[in-house]
């Protein structure tokens, strides 16, 4: 039994519904679970809506409906007569919903709020996949990831309750349609939504595949596989037909874009191999990740991860002492605690650094909460250069008229902090 997931891009307009429709209906024997995302910047737009309603601005109200009525443009072209009928009410019943909750809402944090709204952007898209499957005679049952999927009370990064989940899941089992649920959401034991982190859902299809113990992962993306780069940036890139658990975790752990960094945990606990496959071009052979001869020594191109907008956070004492043990878990928790993630980092005798996303308004708390005890500097607009299977070749490649700020290097991989030559 396969889990089938189906993000974004693959949903953004009625003929891409129908390209997902034509895939499931080729594989429905093999299928127990299709996970969907929410249509293309659905994500966005709800998040917008948030920001209106928290700054106390009214138009939320226009941008939710504004966002159902595009989702029924596209049911326009899915649906006739009483099947359009029928997906319209269940829509605009989900805009009732959500417009319920803003205006009744006590709770003014963000996460929760969050939470809350976000994952109406998958409900909206799998009822839409769902009712479209059904109208083409494939039979499928809508499932609410919220009644399956239990997590912890950690908005917008929850984490997920394998024991409590894995009996909802498998009690699915004992009926054959194609279970049609959401990626990305799920429910606390107090009965409000959570969700798993941002792009979730190809972390909701390995958890699912864990508990029902799979055959097979499939992640169907706009890409004709897992490439060594970022096609947008780079020329030339490569595909890559096999990749160990251990590969796939390193590229997602420096930022490549291919999966959701959870994602190869569960697969990997059980040996589930996971298949990236283009839905685009549905019969080209993708990229198999892990299984059980995933380490006969595949050998690999340089794998490179680029990323832009970073800063460089330095940390000094104040008085010449050594930056050690007790001072790095200082600094180390009140990262955590401001929600930043280190993307590389270099300690010395009496300073430590740090290269972060640029999210401003927490970079300058966390420098704030530093300054008692230390001396905090950071500089911004750089860029991350992470290369996985390094040569001398492309190393200079990819530096050329390039300044660069620090280096780290191990035997397999090496990460370049640099900006352009002035």
């Amino acid at each position: 039994m396969q889990v089938f997931k189906f993000g974004g891009a693959s949903l953004k307009d009625a003929e891409n519904i129908k390209n997902v429709a034509d895939i499931i209906d080729k594989y429905k024997s093999d299928i127990g679970f299709v996970v969907i995302s929410a249509l293309g910047k659905t994500t966005n737009a709800l998040e917008m809506v948030i920001n209106l309603y928290v700054n106390k601005n009214d138009f939320y109200i226009g941008a939710v409906k504004t966002l159902i009525e595009s989702h029924l443009d596209i049911c326009k072209d899915l649906f006739k007569n009483e099947d359009f009928t029928n997906v319209e009410q269940k829509l605009n019943s989900f805009q009732d919903a959500i417009l319920d909750f803003l205006g009744t809402n006590t709770n003014n944090t963000y996460t929760f709020i969050y939470d809350q709204i976000v994952p109406y952007g998958e409900l909206l898209s799998s009822t839409i996949v769902g009712e479209y499957l059904t109208s083409k005679s494939i039979k499928n049952e809508w499932i609410d990831a919220r009644t399956i999927i239990c997590t912890d009370s950690n908005y917008t990064e929850a984490k997920v309750d394998f024991e409590a989940s894995i009996p909802k899941i498998k009690a699915l089992l004992k009926t054959n349609e194609i279970k049609v649920t959401q990626g990305f959401i799920a429910k606390n034991n107090d009965g409000y939504t959570t969700t798993l982190g941002r792009e979730g859902s190809d972390y909701t299809a390995a958890v699912i595949s864990y508990c029902i113990d799979a055959s097979k992962m499939v992640i169907w993306k706009d890409v004709p596989a897992v490439l060594n780069a970022d096609p947008r940036i780079f020329k030339d890139t490569i595909t890559l037909p096999k990749l160990s658990y251990r590969e796939a975790i390193e590229m997602t752990y420096y930022g490549a874009q291919v999966i959701h960094p959870k994602t190869i945990k569960p697969l990997q606990n059980k040996q589930i191999p996971l298949h990236v496959k283009s839905f685009i071009d549905k019969d080209s052979i993708g990229t198999i990740i892990g299984g059980n001869d995933e380490e006969n020594y595949i050998s690999y191109p340089p794998i490179i991860v680029y990323k832009t907008n970073q800063v460089l956070v330095s940390i000094s004492v104040k008085d010449f002492s050594f930056i050690a043990e007790e001072n790095l878990s200082t600094i180390f928790k009140c990262f955590s605690n401001h929600g930043l993630r280190m993307n590389m980092t270099h300690s010395g005798a009496i300073s430590f650094s740090a290269c972060i996303e640029n999210k401003m308004e927490r970079i300058k708390s966390l420098v704030l909460a530093l300054s008692n005890d230390f001396e905090v500097k950071y500089n911004e607009s750089l860029e991350l250069l992470t290369i996985r299977h390094y040569t001398q070749e492309k190393i200079d490649e990819l530096t050329k008229n390039k300044n660069i700020l620090l280096t780290h290097k191990t035997r397999t991989t090496i990460q370049i902090l640099m900006r352009n030559e002035e």
